[in-house]
């Protein structure tokens, strides 16, 4: 094995266990608002979708923010943007 396809099986290894404690930290965000109570005057229907639209937004900024290193960590090693793809 290269030691280039050595440093990608690394950095593969780490985007999993990252993407798997991001994945972790949206279950637990998700589960802390649905037990948290809601005023009682207010529209249930419309606090969820408000909470969750917030939670998937910072999920969707968390991946961009991933998928911007990956960019940049595939440029710095190869010279390509996606490595392969001519």
């Amino acid at each position: 094995m290269s030691p280039l396809s050595g440093f990608l099986a690394v950095i593969v290894f780490f985007t999993a266990i990252l993407v798997a404690y991001l994945t972790k930290q949206f279950q637990i965000e998700n589960l802390n608002y649905s037990s948290s109570n809601q005023m009682k005057n207010t529209n249930i229907k419309v606090k969820t979708i408000e909470k969750e639209k917030v939670i998937a937004e910072t999920l969707n900024g968390r991946f961009a923010m991933l998928g911007l290193i990956a960019a940049v960590g595939a440029y710095l090693t190869t010279g390509q943007i996606i490595p392969g793809f001519v």
